[in-house]
């Protein structure tokens, strides 16, 4: 059955991929960036056709066969046929025009073992996806935020149980708005006060009552009168506005994404004494080598080095235009630009305990605090159709955290790390196989199933060839 999905597969794509021999010199950390040509904030997807789904169903099939599961890994080297099928993939999506290009890197062992472009960065422009090509993170700018915040209470500048009103004073005696029916059968609220205030901590979970606008209906409502995002302004600016919108939920009791992140950003300007960016730039960018992580791209030369969505993905388009419309906004939940490079280098000293080349960016009890499950069975925090981590996962301070194999049964491993973005971006850290895996893309519409087909694709290749792992 195997052999036959294998065969069906090599029929669809056409070849692609690159592989690194598990022979690489130690010494090799992260990759170079080298000019190589061409061979998810929130839930808009398109249709996709059969054909392509067709194709995911029979990469399940055969990840049902030969893939790793969370209930472990084996940390073997991958299969190099395995790993020209994800090639496969990513060329068969730029050319059918599902997306305009990627930029795939999977290392261990502190080295590369897959690292290739596709498409274009741009497709008006035909400039081809590069390794430095600078993409937009959306949404994977929180971990990043998360791991500044925990810099500072390491440093002793900021307390998780401190509440936020101590650094945005607009958010003192904080009101929550509990829904309810109108006489005509209409969703309403009434505004209630807040049983405790919400804490740094609510904001690294996501638990602290903020919400955003994609929920909907009346919280949709209570944001569009919040005029957050009129005229410009800044991260003081903004946290001052969410701290006189209601909360949608007590804090501490439900998990719901939103602008937690955005306010956090604010609660680390004021512990510092500094702008995020500089913040950040100086005890994280700096010292990792992150040379073309920013908020804004300052020169022509830099702008020419970012990759564009399709014009046909409108929703990101439109984020896209409003991000950089504020540039005074240095937006903590999603409004970072990198290179896969420099995402790589943080990413490794996450998969490192927080450590990278000799420095300690964060203590091991941060470490361990952020990367716990505090939002699962038994801590009386709840959750709705839009909770992001998905089946199998809780939550740690900005990422999903694997604790079971959940219905789905994924592949993976257990304390596995991952999070994405509206603009496709993707990072998962599994410390049992001492491998991470990155995807730079910028699509919203085609994000959902090219984050199923990626995944799976990649944990076959490090599948054993004795079958499922135990």
């Amino acid at each position: 059955m195997r052999k036959r999905v294998l065969t069906i597969l090599s029929v669809l794509f056409q070849d692609g991929g690159q592989f690194y021999p598990a022979q690489l010199s130690a010494k090799t950390r992260g990759i170079t960036p080298t000019a190589q040509p061409a061979g998810p904030a929130l839930p808009s997807q398109r249709t996709v056709s059969v054909r392509r789904w067709a194709l995911i169903a029979g990469l399940m099939v055969c990840s049902a066969h030969v893939s790793t599961t969370a209930s472990g890994a084996e940390a073997n080297v991958p299969s190099a046929e395995k790993l020209r099928l994800l090639g496969d993939f990513f060329d068969n999506e730029v050319a059918t025009g599902k997306i305009s290009g990627a930029v795939v890197l999977i290392q261990q062992h502190g080295r590369p073992v897959y690292q290739k472009t596709f498409g274009m960065r741009d497709v008006r422009t035909n400039r081809p996806m590069t390794t430095d090509t600078v993409l937009a993170l959306r949404s994977m700018t929180k971990p990043i935020t998360s791991v500044a915040a925990m810099m500072l209470v390491d440093a002793g500048k900021l307390s998780l149980d401190d509440p936020v009103a101590k650094y945005v004073p607009s958010f003192a005696n904080a009101k929550v708005a509990l829904e309810q029916t109108d006489a005509q059968g209409k969703p309403s609220f009434e505004l209630v006060p807040a049983v405790r205030p919400p804490t740094v901590r609510d904001l690294l979970l996501q638990t602290s009552g903020i919400a955003g606008g994609y929920v909907g209906g009346w919280v949709a409502k209570l944001y569009e009168e919040g005029h957050l995002f009129d005229g410009e302004f800044t991260n003081a600016d903004l946290a001052e506005r969410l701290g006189k919108v209601p909360l949608t939920r007590q804090p501490g009791t439900f998990w719901r994404y939103g602008y937690s992140a955005d306010v956090l950003g604010r609660v680390i300007e004021v512990a510092s004494g500094e702008t995020l960016f500089h913040f950040m730039k100086r005890s994280i960018f700096d010292p990792l080598g992150m040379t073309h992580t920013r908020f804004v791209l300052d020169t022509p030369e830099e702008r020419a080095l970012m990759a564009e969505p399709l014009p046909s993905d409108v929703n990101l388009v439109d984020q896209e235009r409003r991000r950089r419309s504020h540039p005074q906004w240095e937006s903590g939940g999603g409004g970072l630009v990198s290179t896969i490079v420099d995402y790589a280098r943080f990413t490794q000293m996450l998969l490192n305990g927080g450590t990278f080349e000799g420095k300690r960016y964060l203590s091991p009890a941060a470490f361990k605090d952020m990367t716990t499950d505090h939002v699962g069975p038994g801590t009386g925090i709840g959750h709705d159709y839009f909770y992001f981590p998905g089946d199998g996962f809780g939550y740690g301070y900005g990422f999903a955290v694997r604790t079971s194999a959940g219905e789905a049964n994924q592949p993976g491993s257990m304390g596995e790390l991952k999070w994405d973005s509206l603009s496709g971006t993707y990072v998962g850290i599994d410390p049992k196989l001492d491998m991470f895996y990155l995807l730079m893309e910028q699509t919203d519409n085609e994000r959902g199933p090219i984050r199923v087909a990626f995944r799976k694709l990649v944990y076959d290749a490090f599948t054993s060839k004795r079958g499922r792992a135990r």
